[in-house]
């Protein structure tokens, strides 16, 4: 006989978990105040939960079934005194005596009829504890209502000829005062909250000031009026940014110092190339040389701009408008239509002139290969996107990331006759990144390149 056996295997175990973890994370905060407060208020709410549980279940409880279990026996002994002395007189004393010592208003009804028994809350910890304790102390047919009146108590117990009726407070057999400690338990706990939230705040707040620093430091802000407040831990940290950021700065000015030595002798020797050209006879040989060092010149520029680090040049306000304008009528200098067009407030806080460099290359390298140039600016929130869109022959799409490698040349899409270094994309790249945004390239809507520049400007 064959038995068909299935075995789980442990990675659909593994599988649920992952998904089940993967849910909670969703759930939680990703701030850092917000996992923080969890952490307060997640250990709070247990012991809460914890200390009412055993409060409320077991405490609460109890007193409700001694305090009960007290009122219960006193009824039994108005009903054992009634049932040792019926005559009337007796009767009055029996009652005289349980209103003043017992604390309960007894009458005696003519009618041996209990009311039909009413519907009582499910959860009616009194109703429930108190019948309990009558039929154990009293032992006869008995009638309450706990929920009729909030103050008081009704009890009606059948004894042979007649019905007792009988009121009690209800804070005789109930601990009518077991909200004051909720009250106190959340109000306490609410004024707790209130204050570490208020901690957390001010815990956090260095911490956000330095992930802040860090963002303008990394598009060329100066970080050096950052204040150290906060935690042992984020005063370490701020101060050892700030001095990272002292010594970055240091190497790029000893960097730009030394190339700008470098510059000045190289362009010394081709000044001296184009002087000793000049004062040659003008032949096809001097021509070819003059435009050999025009190259020279024109590459050395490319160069060391690409080596060069524009984090120095400090930000200002500008108008985007006004430059694009500009570029655009550097374009048609060179015979190339082109248009721009501008969407949201473009009064921007960055370098210019490394900016203007950035769109300057696009734009080149639009005219170059292109016919006609559109370049539209359009800003969301604070993000300032501008495209350039020309109609060349385009890049295919497999070397849209290559093109910004330093020196790389695309022979197969674009004009082979064209001079140039392969630095124009990577310096707008560099100085894209260094403020905080990046270059992307993509398919023109006119059929060319349409490269696309993001700049956050928060």
């Amino acid at each position: 006989m064959k038995r068909d056996l299935t075995v789980s295997h442990p990675s659909v175990g593994v599988s649920k978990l992952s998904r089940l973890s993967g849910g909670i994370k969703r759930l939680l905060p990703t701030s850092l105040f917000g996992r923080s407060l969890i952490i307060v208020v997640a250990p709070m709410v247990l012991l809460q939960s914890v200390l009412a549980f055993v409060f409320l279940e077991r405490h609460w409880e109890l007193v409700t079934q001694r305090m009960s279990e007290a009122v219960a026996r006193e009824m039994a002994a108005v009903v054992a005194l009634l049932e040792a002395h019926p005559q009337d007189a007796d009767i009055q004393s029996v009652i005289d005596i349980a209103s003043n010592h017992l604390g309960l208003r007894v009458s005696v009804l003519p009618e041996a009829v209990l009311p039909p028994r009413s519907s009582q809350p499910f959860f009616n910890l009194l109703d429930r504890t108190l019948a309990r304790e009558i039929n154990s102390a009293v032992g006869k047919p008995f009638w309450i209502d706990t929920v009729g009146d909030s103050t008081v108590i009704e009890a009606r117990i059948l004894l042979e000829d007649k019905v007792v009726r009988i009121f009690a407070r209800r804070s005789q057999a109930y601990a009518t005062n077991s909200h004051i400690f909720l009250v106190w338990m959340v109000g306490t706990s609410l004024v707790l909250l209130f204050i570490a939230v208020i901690f957390l705040r001010n815990q956090i707040r260095p911490i956000q000031r330095l992930a802040e620093a860090a963002e303008r430091f990394g598009r060329g802000h100066s970080i050096a009026d950052l204040g150290h407040s906060g935690a042992r831990e984020v005063r370490q940290a701020s101060h050892a940014l700030v001095e990272m950021g002292e010594r970055i700065e240091r190497q790029v000015e000893q960097r730009t110092t030394m190339l700008a030595g470098v510059s000045h002798d190289l362009r010394t020797i081709l000044t001296r190339f184009r002087l000793q050209l000049a004062m040659m006879e003008a032949s096809e040989d001097s021509r070819a040389l003059l435009d050999d060092v025009d190259d020279m010149e024109g590459m050395l520029n490319d160069y060391m701009a690409f080596a060069s680090d524009n984090a120095q040049e400090p930000t200002a306000v500008v108008n985007l408008e006004e430059m694009l304008r500009s570029l655009c009528e550097h374009a048609e200098l060179q015979n190339v239509p082109c248009g721009y067009s501008i969407d949201g407030v473009m009064q921007i806080d960055v370098r210019p002139n490394a900016l203007k460099r950035c769109l300057g290359n696009l734009v080149s390298n639009a005219c170059r290969y292109g016919k006609s140039v559109e370049i539209s600016a359009v800003r969301k929130d604070d993000v300032l996107s501008i495209t350039v869109d020309d109609d060349g022959p385009g890049i295919p799409q497999e070397a849209h990331e290559d093109v910004f490698k330093p020196f790389f040349r695309l022979d197969e899409a674009r004009n082979q006759n064209e001079s140039g270094t392969g630095l124009g994309l990577a310096i707008a790249r560099d100085i894209a990144l260094a403020h905080g945004g990046d270059i992307s390239l993509q398919e023109s809507s006119q059929g060319g390149l349409r490269a696309e520049l993001i700049i956050p400007l928060g």
